[in-house]
């Protein structure tokens, strides 16, 4: 299918990616997550598991989900709606027509097999694209198609290690701490992404589709930004850096009077309107700009503890925000899915779930003014959608569910 950039689409019930077809060879995280983001634009995702076990992420728990014998686990739950499940048996010869007319069904296949295991199932590249040469194919590997780590398995955690993340996350007095959700998984998925949008947009011209690849170590040197820069050009090898910007002050979490509030002096004005609030002298030569505010760090934060515990922390974004000072609460994860912000802005969804019945997942990030981003489909149960789309491209035979 080709995109036409000029097509002025105005259906909002449609996505902008309505009438792409995906075909999900992934599991665990980084590809379900990609191909969740392209179902929730709006395309049609078919998600291919193993019989009898499905992804590993339907084993992760607790938490799980039940209802009667059936139980989800909440970590498949979270990255696999807008999807179809069929199950095949990727090693079974008689299964390989199903398997063919999947491929020239879609538009894009997404795996996350480590180098080599796609050749091996007779499904490397020349075989895709001999039976659709406009096939997008994005492969997300944990340390790359080729090095001497290709091979090695790459699971979020020991990307984290690998990818210098962790280096840079914890304590100043240590330990190194990983990120609380699987950042390297997700940033792979979302370059991954990036990757199938730029190769659709291509195809539209060339009519030809091409092979797409990141990896987990690939996201996580993307994620280093200036922290990359820091040691590439500069030299310097960041350390951990706790709570505290290490290069912007004062800008971090500190203790006001009943808990911790986070505040941003991103500019030299901003530190101007600042200051007075906790009774500092914005002139002060020691802290008048951030450079000096750096190199003087531990004596601004001397004079600051006690002005902000004088206060509540709703005390102090009040103030705050009359000044123009960007400030913000630590909030749990129960006080951000209830807060009228997150739910003005449609940041949690509501699916009916086979199985479940009624249950609420984070939304998605995106917005568009004449397109709409949705739930369509509720994560499947394993299998749930086998003999449907079997039915629906006409392939005979071995309409098991599960």
């Amino acid at each position: 299918m080709s995109i036409d950039p000029k097509n002025e689409r105005t259906d909002h019930q449609s996505g902008p990616l309505s009438g792409i077809h995906v075909l999900d060879f992934s599991r665990v995280l980084a590809g379900p997550y990609a191909t969740m983001v392209l179902g929730d634009l709006g395309a049609d995702v078919i998600k291919v598991e193993q019989p009898g076990r499905g992804d590993d992420t339907r084993m992760w728990g607790p938490p799980f989900m039940a209802s009667g014998a059936q139980r989800e686990s909440t970590y498949f739950l979270s990255v696999n709606r807008n999807k179809r499940s069929v199950t095949i048996d990727m090693k079974d010869p008689g299964e390989r027509p199903f398997i063919e007319r999947l491929v020239r069904w879609a538009d894009v296949v997404v795996e996350n097999f480590r180098p080599g295991v796609m050749d091996r199932l007779d499904l490397g590249d020349d075989q895709l694209e001999a039976w659709n040469p406009g096939l997008l194919r994005l492969s997300i590997s944990g340390f790359g198609d080729d090095g001497p780590d290709a091979r090695r398995v790459g699971y979020d955690h020991i990307l984290q290690a690998e990818g210098g993340l962790m280096s840079l996350t914890g304590p100043p007095e240590g330990p190194m701490v990983k990120v609380g959700v699987p950042i390297a998984d997700i940033t792979a998925g979302l370059y991954g992404v990036i990757g199938v949008l730029a190769g659709l947009v291509e195809r539209a011209s060339s009519g030809r589709g091409q092979r797409v690849s990141t990896s987990l170590l690939a996201g996580q040197i993307g994620l280093h930004t200036f922290q990359g820069a820091r040691y590439l050009v500069a030299g310097e090898v960041p350390p951990p850096s706790g709570n505290q910007h290490p290069t912007v002050c004062p800008y971090g979490v500190f203790d006001a009077g009943d808990g911790p509030v986070v505040i941003a002096v991103g500019n030299d004005a901003i530190w101007v309107r600042f200051a007075p609030l906790l009774g500092i002298d914005p002139n002060d030569v020691r802290f008048a700009t951030n450079d000096k505010r750096i190199l003087n760090i531990q004596e601004l934060n001397e004079l600051m503890r006690p002005a902000l515990a004088a206060r509540r922390v709703g005390e102090w974004l009040v103030r705050f925000d009359e000044a123009g000072v960007p400030a913000g609460e630590v909030k749990k994860l129960d006080a951000v899915y209830s807060s009228a912000q997150v739910r003005q802005q449609n940041l949690v969804w509501t699916a009916e779930h086979a199985t479940l019945g009624s249950i609420e997942l984070p939304g998605s990030p995106l917005r568009f003014s004449r397109n709409e981003v949705a739930l369509r489909l509720a994560p499947p149960t394993l299998g749930e959608h086998s003999r449907e789309v079997r039915e629906e491209l006409g392939v005979e035979g071995r309409n098991r569910e599960g």
